[in-house]
């Protein structure tokens, strides 16, 4: 399964977001028990999508990406391509549309 890279500041969220054409950001909680329960279907989920990079942040821990990204739940789920946001899942995530959504993108973006 593929592991998040786990990011512990803003800076380094604005790095990993510019580093990578496609870049997917779970913002997480660590007592959220929703956030427990989603991660692993969505490390599952993108084994489809080989070229997102992945990335993970607490935001209980930096607790200023709720302002830089707008959060005002957890977990919430973001894809950006070329560092422009494109997909946005809050709370509760329908996996199967979501992955409808990413493989669009995915599919037009990578050819």
């Amino acid at each position: 399964m593929r592991e998040f890279e786990q990011l512990t500041s803003i800076a380094s969220a604005n790095e990993f977001i510019q580093r990578h054409k496609l870049s997917f950001l779970f913002i997480f909680g660590t007592d959220c028990s929703v956030c427990h329960a989603l991660q692993p279907q969505v490390q599952r989920l993108m084994m489809k999508y080989p070229e997102i990079a992945l990335g993970a942040i607490n935001a209980q821990e930096v607790k200023e990406v709720a302002g830089r990204f707008s959060i005002f739940t957890i977990p919430v789920l973001l894809l950006h391509v070329e560092g422009k946001e494109y997909i946005r899942e809050a709370r509760i995530v329908h996996l199967d549309l979501f992955d409808e959504k990413i493989r669009k993108i995915y599919d037009f973006v990578t050819g």
